[in-house]
């Protein structure tokens, strides 16, 4: 093997990092029982951090508050401007419940943003900002957004802030906060692009990374296996989900 070339120990340690760090508990096992290592696999920490990812992507975000609160306390208490994100979230939900039709009462998300977000907006500027923009969505009508508006009701916005409170939940356990995948990644896309800039090789416009961000690779608390889309032949389930980063 040239003594440029990663061992297969090296790829293996590669890997599993990544199902570690972006929840895959049963894929994790399976690849280890495989590959024939034994890492340092905690389960329940892995699948509590799934189920506050699939809380946050689902719109609860009560539940997945509690849940970060559980798993340690100190996560929110130390991180005020991923609290203030999760709030903002669910204030949105508030709002989207409220404004989903004619005679939908406004009263819970006001008591909401009076209670929970108003005493702490003006800690920090853009958290002021942030609150404006949102309570704006109770002025407009919801079919009729611009696009500024449209965005916080965008599932994508759920799946960042579920990012983040990934990152937050790894750093507070001693973990790598991003998988060393997407390092190679962004070191290969790096690479490429400098190639091309320097024109000293005839490259293809754009390389096929086996990213496809239409997806979500995440492994389902309900039966700890990814979803039926990643077996139809439309992507890699191991390189999808959360990034790039």
């Amino acid at each position: 093997m040239p003594s440029n070339m990663a061992s297969r120990s090296d790829l293996n340690a590669v890997i599993m990092d990544y199902l570690i760090s972006e929840g895959y508990p049963s894929a994790a096992q399976k690849f280890a029982h495989e590959a024939n290592i034994e890492p340092m696999l905690d389960v329940d920490s892995i699948q509590e951090r799934v189920e506050i990812r699939e809380a946050i992507d689902s719109g609860d975000i009560q539940t997945a508050i509690e849940k970060i609160n559980e798993l340690n306390p100190q996560v929110l208490d130390q991180d005020s401007a991923l609290h203030f994100s999760l709030l903002r979230l669910q204030l949105i939900e508030l709002i989207r419940k409220a404004t989903a039709s004619q005679d939908g009462d406004i009263t819970p998300a006001l008591t909401f943003a009076t209670t929970h977000l108003a005493p702490r907006a003006p800690t920090n500027p853009e958290f002021l900002e942030d609150l404006e923009h949102t309570m704006a969505l109770l002025i407009f009508p919801p079919d009729n957004l611009a696009p500024t508006l449209a965005a916080l009701l965008d599932p994508a916005l759920r799946q960042e802030v579920a990012q983040r409170v990934n990152q937050a939940l790894l750093l507070s356990q001693g973990e790598r906060t991003k998988a060393t995948l997407y390092d190679l990644v962004n070191h290969r896309s790096w690479a490429h692009q400098k190639a091309m800039e320097a024109k000293k090789e005839q490259l293809p416009e754009r390389m096929e990374l086996g990213f496809d961000p239409s997806q979500n690779g995440h492994e389902s608390s309900q039966n700890g296996a990814p979803s039926s889309d990643q077996h139809n032949g439309q992507g890699d389930p191991m390189a999808t989900g959360w990034g790039p980063y």
